[in-house]
């Protein structure tokens, strides 16, 4: 036996020595090969190598290349080329760090409204791309105006009469990206038969890199002897994708009606027709692209699925189930600041957009819970599989952190960062309405503690909230997802609010003036940060 230990113990201080001397090797190489080899490191190796000794520490506090690329990590960005960007590294750091630290300044006092008449906007708003769309389904009215465009960004003026949107009386669903010049509309020349009118914004005429004039939809699988109804249609678009939720109804021979959705997706620039088509029986809530390639189906679960080929049906990735039996009203995923980056940010220093991979998914539910859900889950699928479902416990607790309101909340998200306007409060005339309401801002990404700078108050203790259902009380969620929140003074009237956006440089607030004054009008803010 002491021979055998005295061996063991030779061997580990011989490969203890070894180890030393290969450390020692790397560390009297010149400082310059030393950044360059820890460049090819990911993010949380190179904070790894900062804490083995001085001289690894002292080697990333004198790189700005080292530190840019744990910033980009940290705040979940992921660098776009840009051959014409000139601009300094260590200017680049301190750009994307002033960045995220104005965020924590919150300063609510807009730089510019935009007003126009009441009747503008009942149905259907949007801003995207530097701009504000308004689509009105009663009316069959629609517009499109620039707020701050960049300068050297297309801007879309316009408006539609009724009649004029489409080849039939009425339109039944719009989608409008300025950043594609694109207008996409739904109408139904009868109740069973839909098309989409692809067409340029700057004009009446078909979209130049469209595959045709309209995209043509599919019959519903197993129900060509029925009557088939379109209840509600849904349009959503991301890059070259469009996709379609209809609510149908569904009349049977012998039996009552019955509810059943279908959700087609068209590569619109390659074909007007398409076999990816999801349909079912339960209860569609929602749904949002993640990406390029994969598309999430929010209904009793979420539901992962795989569109990388057109020529079939999605592919089940995996299903994550929900914690509660929810209805929900809205998945909100905005993917615009990552859809078109080339056009986007022309001109801009700083080329970066938020990592597809490493975003915020909201989603609201009749309860007036708010669920902020971490991207991530949806593409560390190692070890998953589409057959065998995932528990709340094993996916959601530690990715995810869940608000409860007293009344409904505005919301709304953009990369790593989450604008809730909390309700406070009973409306004395109106108490189903909160009296007034405060923005909370809450950013996310991991780098949040560090670059706010003293500011905001960090979370990242646990939270839970119980779950009743009518009356009952049915069990708890905990969720502990940490985030850095900055709450505002200013204080908003709960009747004059209608809704909220937020995207990687301002914040957009829509006022109903005339619940303040006697002007048939509406006012969106704008507050540059």
């Amino acid at each position: 036996m002491p021979v055998e230990t005295t061996s063991c113990t030779s061997h580990l201080l011989k490969k203890m020595d070894y180890g030393t001397k290969r450390k020692a090797k790397f560390l009297s190489l010149p400082e310059e090969l030393r950044f360059y080899i820890l460049g090819f490191l990911p993010c949380r190796d190179i904070l790894r190598c900062t804490s083995v000794c001085k001289v690894l520490r002292r080697t990333y506090m004198s790189s700005s290349e080292l530190q840019y690329i744990v910033e980009l990590s940290g705040q979940q960005l992921l660098l776009v080329s840009n051959t014409d960007d000139n601009t300094a590294i260590s200017e680049r750091l301190r750009l994307l760090r002033d960045r995220a630290h104005a965020w924590f300044k919150f300063d609510l006092h807009s730089f510019k409204t935009v007003s126009f008449p009441k009747e503008m906007c009942d149905e259907r708003k949007a801003v995207t791309g530097g701009h504000f769309s308004m689509w009105d389904k009663n009316t069959d009215l629609a517009w499109v105006i620039p707020i701050v465009p960049k300068p050297s960004q297309q801007t879309f003026e316009r408006d539609w009469s009724p009649g004029t949107l489409c080849p039939m009386r009425y339109s039944d669903h719009v989608f409008m990206d300025p950043a594609q010049n694109l207008i996409a509309v739904v109408y139904l020349v009868d109740d069973e038969t839909v098309y989409i009118d692809l067409r340029a914004l700057d004009g009446d005429s078909v979209h130049p890199r469209a595959a045709g004039p309209k995209l043509t939809l599919s019959g519903l699988p197993g129900y060509d002897e029925n009557r088939v109804a379109t209840a509600r249609t849904e349009l959503k678009g991301f890059g070259r994708y469009i996709a379609l939720q209809r609510s149908l109804l569904v009349t049977h021979v012998e039996t009552w009606a019955s509810e059943v959705w279908q959700l087609q997706i068209w590569d619109w620039q390659r074909s007007t027709t398409s076999n990816s088509i999801l349909s079912d029986t339960t209860l569609l809530g929602d749904f949002c692209f993640l990406g390029n390639n994969r598309l999430l189906v929010v209904t009793n679960d979420l539901k992962l699925y795989s569109i990388e080929d057109m020529s079939r049906a999605p592919q089940l990735l995996a299903c994550f189930l929900s914690p509660e039996r929810w209805l929900v009203k809205q998945c909100l995923l905005p993917m615009d600041d990552i859809e078109q980056p080339q056009i986007q940010m022309q001109n801009e220093k700083s080329m970066h957009i938020p990592d597809p991979k490493r975003r915020l998914l909201c989603i609201t539910t009749n309860a007036n819970r708010v669920y902020v859900i971490s991207t991530k889950i949806f593409f560390d699928l190692d070890g998953m599989t589409a057959e065998t479902p995932i528990p709340w416990s094993d996916w959601g607790p530690s990715n995810a952190r869940i608000f409860e309101h007293p009344y409904e909340c505005k919301i709304h998200v953009s990369g790593n960062r989450v604008l809730q306007a909390f309700p406070v409060g009973a409306h004395m005339r109106f108490p189903d309405l909160p009296k007034e309401y405060i923005l909370h801002m809450m950013d996310f990404s991991p780098l949040a503690a560090m670059n706010r700078r003293g500011l905001g108050r960090v979370v990242k203790e646990s939270s839970t909230i119980d779950i009743t259902e009518y009356g009952l009380y049915r069990g708890s969620l905990t969720t502990s997802l940490p985030y850095v929140e900055v709450v505002s003074n200013r204080k908003m009237e709960g009747l004059s609010l209608e809704d909220i956006w937020l995207d990687k440089d301002r914040i957009y607030m829509l006022n109903n003036a005339d619940c303040i004054t006697d002007d048939n009008i509406r006012r969106l803010e704008v507050i540059d940060v």
